[in-house]
């Protein structure tokens, strides 16, 4: 059976992997080899700070609502039992965003925990 070179599909497994490269620092970008390595880390990193970053605004939520409980004299864990109690259901991005833009209506929601716990 004769040997049968993968030309063309190789050259366009190359031109892919050398297209998602552009931009690289040095061989990384232009030799095949260092850009299949480099494209494969890259990768694996923006799977993994995907994931970072949804922790990360999560952090950030909870110190904001925090932040906004503790001034209404309720910590975070006290306010967010008082909510769960009450029956409020509103996720931590919708509560640091109206502890934020809505003190107001923060500190109604601060009060229906205080009532709940």
């Amino acid at each position: 059976m004769p040997r049968v070179k993968g030309g063309p599909r190789a050259r366009k497994r190359h031109k892919k992997v050398l297209k998602l490269t552009k931009g690289q620092w040095g061989t990384k970008h232009a030799l095949f080899r260092r850009a299949n390595e480099a494209m494969l880390k890259s990768l694996s990193y923006a799977y993994r700070d995907r994931r970072v970053r949804r922790r990360d605004m999560r952090r950030l939520w909870i110190t904001r609502i925090n932040a906004a409980s503790r001034q209404s004299g309720l910590s975070y864990s006290r306010f967010m039992y008082g909510l769960k109690q009450a029956g409020v259901e509103l996720d931590r991005k919708v509560l640091a965003q109206m502890a934020v833009e809505d003190a107001d209506a923060f500190a109604h929601l601060v009060e229906v925990a205080k009532g709940a716990s």
